[in-house]
């Protein structure tokens, strides 16, 4: 079945940086558009970036543009999420997300990771 399994998450202070990993198992991962996705506590999940089979199509919130990048590495079956310039407003649980249908964008990710927190303090 479909695995999604984050990692990289933790505590940094405001203008650090963390890199998030997403191994990915279970289906062909070059074929599948992914994404990260984040909720803090009391706010709605928000999309972050998304990202193509390829690699071509590339989309990022407004909130982290400029600061946030995503790759893939699709021999490895790996997402990353590089974030740079962290601010306390970017701490909540970050969760890697697969479109649910193959090809180029559904924009319907049905498959989630467990979560990995990440903690930016002032």
């Amino acid at each position: 079945q479909v695995q999604l399994v984050e990692s990289g998450g933790g505590s940094v202070q405001a203008g650090g940086s963390l890199r998030l990993s997403c191994t990915a198992s279970g289906y062909t991962y070059s074929n599948y558009c992914m994404g990260w996705f984040r909720q803090a506590p009391g706010k709605e999940r928000e999309g972050v970036a998304t990202i193509s089979p390829g690699g071509g199509g590339i989309y990022i919130a407004n909130s982290v543009l400029g600061r946030f990048t995503i790759s893939r590495d699709n021999a490895k079956s790996t997402l990353y999420l590089q974030m740079n310039s962290l601010k306390p407003e970017d701490t909540a649980v970050y969760y890697c997300v697969r479109d649910s249908r193959g090809g180029y964008y559904s924009w319907t990710f049905g498959y989630w990771g467990q979560g990995t927190q990440v903690t930016v303090s002032s």
